[in-house]
């Protein structure tokens, strides 16, 4: 042990890491002069906030599609693959694409960069996740040799400028971690963007705009009237280094929470006189003795989150209106002072009705572009939130049944919807058009025409957070007991909790929920029936057995000839009585049983001339209507009801052993919730209440 303690040091971790010339990139310092021909050789280094944040998105790709003929665009940056999808936002890609449509505008400058971003929608939405996603992504962008940034720090290697810096000062940080070239003086802006600009063959051209900082501004003021205006000598005292924003150490990125009113204070977001150093410097008024250590000033070049900004007291709010709309904020004292960074704030419904009807928050309505975040509508994108969380890789110990996260995922989604208009439409099949299933006589534009008609939707129900509690109640209560959960412990858990939950405002939304709860109960035992019943019906010589029989039937029907019987050798009518016990089981009546046969030899007839053979596989009705028939012949002989009274004997409990073995192998069942489910389905045919079509 000693030995191999003794071989090991911490050069050997740093070439086996690899990451060394990335540190020390991270880590550049320079002249300005240095820094000038950077820009030259990659003049992206200069963007503002918007145009950062925009590209930063944007180097993560995106993928089209289209819903209900519309093209939908999914920016790949919010699903937060390089943390796991821990922030990954589901189902909001019209929102997002909303988003990245007003970064766009603001990066080329068409006036939404003088905006604030507001985000609205009822909690639990994803509003703060957006957030976090973003103020990640523009702190691991800005480690990125794409995201490169720069700032600068003013310099007295020698201590020649007599405490100009402060005292004993050799190094003083530019505050606002400020763009390098904003100290080119404004006569001379032009001429060197131009020059930058010369030769430039990417499409960003450089553009220097904005105003130094107090402090800066005072130091290079005092620079240049001791060399006399020699700008060099002046940027001699200036050392350029490589800018990595984090929000822990509140570089580039702020984040600003409301209080309540007594403990408000305006300095909290522009900074405040550090009374130390006025013995220092002399007066209060002096830059260099404030600090601008505010969420606007730390939140330069990046961006600042304001959490329920809506709830911000009015003195905060003129502060937010400046620094949105002329990109300045006025700290105590002094002139005001740009910013440059994205300004994004959340709020809920109710503050933002409040807004609406206060006529004194007029201006603040005309600076803010809203960008609504609603629920989830569709049930697939509901599913993925919970599986993230509740999956077999987090949670051990505890067997989770198949469909636990859907069916809670179903009854939240139910809450988010409007009853539709349309008499002969549940809001069951509305959920299900919406999640992309077709049903008869429903086309991509009545899915529109659906969308279009409601008032609310999305922006009303039940939030995930709660159904996360709920499913987390359950596990507990697994994990003490029996070790297994399943959809009918979370619908109860979720039951229970609409009695105690805070925003449910009235009895009759409490009793809608409950009904949609029951809506949901009997929807999950129809998914378990049919999958019981497919279950058992999986035996695959016998339905080839069976789907060759009704074949040959209907061959002979329709072209007007006899069956051959294979027992007796005789030739027979074709078997009517077979015929339609399978056609039934998929609701073909007997006015349409000549077409769906004739469809059927049609599609062989095709298949024939391509040299292939037909398989009941490739016709899903036909599939599910064997599936079903098959299933009927065989319940009586594998007696599951015995499952119920225990008194299976061992031929029955070697087919029921075959289907729980099935139900394990392709529909992701388990030994415990296979029994279970095999038990419940039991008890259903034990009353009699089986539905022989879905």
């Amino acid at each position: 042990m000693s030995n191999q303690a003794s071989d090991l040091n911490f050069q050997d971790i740093l070439s086996d890491w690899g990451g060394q010339s990335s540190f020390q990139e991270l880590n550049w310092v320079g002249t300005f002069d240095d820094y000038l021909k950077l820009v030259k050789e990659k003049p992206h280094i200069t963007r503002n906030a918007f145009q950062r944040m925009y590209d930063m998105v944007l180097e993560y790709g995106t993928e089209e599609y289209i819903d209900c003929k519309k093209k939908i665009i999914r920016y790949k940056f919010f699903d937060d693959a390089e943390n796991g999808g821990q922030d990954a936002v589901f189902g909001l890609d019209i929102s997002l694409m909303k988003l990245v449509n007003v970064l766009r505008s603001a990066a080329l400058g068409y006036g939404t960069e003088k905006r604030v971003i507001l985000l609205h929608g009822p909690v639990g939405s994803a509003k703060s996740t957006i957030c976090r996603r973003l103020k990640k992504g523009v702190e691991h962008y800005s480690k990125t040799d794409q995201g490169a940034m720069y700032t600068f720090d003013w310099v007295d290697p020698d201590g020649v400028l007599d405490g100009l810096l402060g005292k004993e000062t050799k190094i003083f940080p530019s505050p606002m971690h400020e763009e390098p070239l904003l100290l080119v003086p404004h006569e001379l802006r032009a001429k060197v963007a131009e020059s930058v600009n010369k030769g430039n063959k990417s499409e960003f051209r450089v553009k220097i705009e904005g105003e130094l900082s107090p402090p800066s501004r005072f130091i290079f003021k005092h620079l240049m009237e001791i060399y006399g205006g020699d700008l060099n000598k002046v940027l001699s005292h200036v050392r350029v280094k490589r800018l990595v924003l984090s929000e822990a150490d509140r570089v580039g990125i702020g984040t600003f929470q409301p209080k309540d009113e007594k403990n408000q204070d305006s300095t909290e977001l522009t900074g405040d006189i550090n009374y130390r150093k006025i013995a220092e410097y002399g007066s209060e008024s002096d830059p260099r003795a404030f600090n601008f250590d505010g969420e606007f000033n730390v939140a330069n070049r990046g961006m600042i989150e304001f959490v329920e900004v809506l709830k911000l007291d009015v003195a905060f709010l003129y502060d937010l209106l400046g620094a949105s709309q002329e990109h300045l904020v006025k700290p105590k004292k002094f002139a005001q002072t740009y910013i440059d960074e994205v300004i994004i704030g959340h709020t809920n419904e109710p503050e933002y009705r409040r807004l609406q009807n206060n006529e004194f928050m007029e201006a603040l309505r005309d600076r803010t572009v809203k960008i609504d975040i609603p629920y989830i509508t569709k049930l697939g994108e509901e599913i993925r939130i919970y599986e993230r969380d509740f999956n077999k890789k987090r949670i051990r110990g505890v067997s989770i049944a198949p469909h636990t996260t859907e069916v809670a995922a179903m009854w939240a989604i139910l809450t988010r919807l409007e009853k539709p208009k349309k008499a002969n439409l549940t809001r069951l099949q509305k959920m299900k058009l919406y999640n992309g299933k077709t049903l008869p006589n429903y086309t991509e534009d009545n899915i529109k025409e659906l969308r279009k008609e409601t008032v609310r939707e999305g922006l009303d129900g039940i939030s995930p957070r709660y159904i996360q509690d709920k499913i987390s109640n359950a596990l507990i209560h697994a994990q003490q007991n029996r070790g297994s959960v399943n959809p009918f412990m979370v619908l109860n858990e979720l039951e229970a909790g609409l009695k105690h939950h805070s925003l449910l405002s009235n009895d009759d939304m409490r009793s809608e929920y409950r009904e949609l709860i029951d809506i949901v109960r009997k929807e999950y035992e129809e998914i378990i029936k049919s999958e019981v019943q497919r279950a058992i019906s999986a035996d695959e010589g016998s339905l080839s057995r069976l789907c060759s029989n009704y074949i040959d039937n209907v061959k002979a029907y329709t072209q007007k000839e006899k069956v051959r019987n294979p027992f007796t050798g005789q030739d027979e009518e074709p078997n009517e009585r077979l015929m339609r016990s399978i056609e039934e089981k998929i609701d073909i009546p007997e006015s349409r049983k000549d077409d769906f046969r004739r469809e059927i030899m049609n599609y062989i007839g095709a298949l024939s001339l391509e040299g292939k053979s037909f398989d009941y596989r490739m016709n899903e009705r036909l599939h599910k209507a064997l599936e079903l028939k098959l299933f009927e012949d065989q319940k009586d002989s594998i007696k599951l009801t015995s499952l119920v009274t225990s008194e299976a004997d061992k031929a029955t409990q070697e087919k029921i052993d075959i289907v729980k073995a099935r139900l394990i192998k392709d529909f992701g069942y388990d030994e415990i919730s296979a029994t279970d489910v095999l038990q419940y389905v039991a008890s259903i045919f034990a009353r009699g209440d089986v539905k022989e079509s879905h």
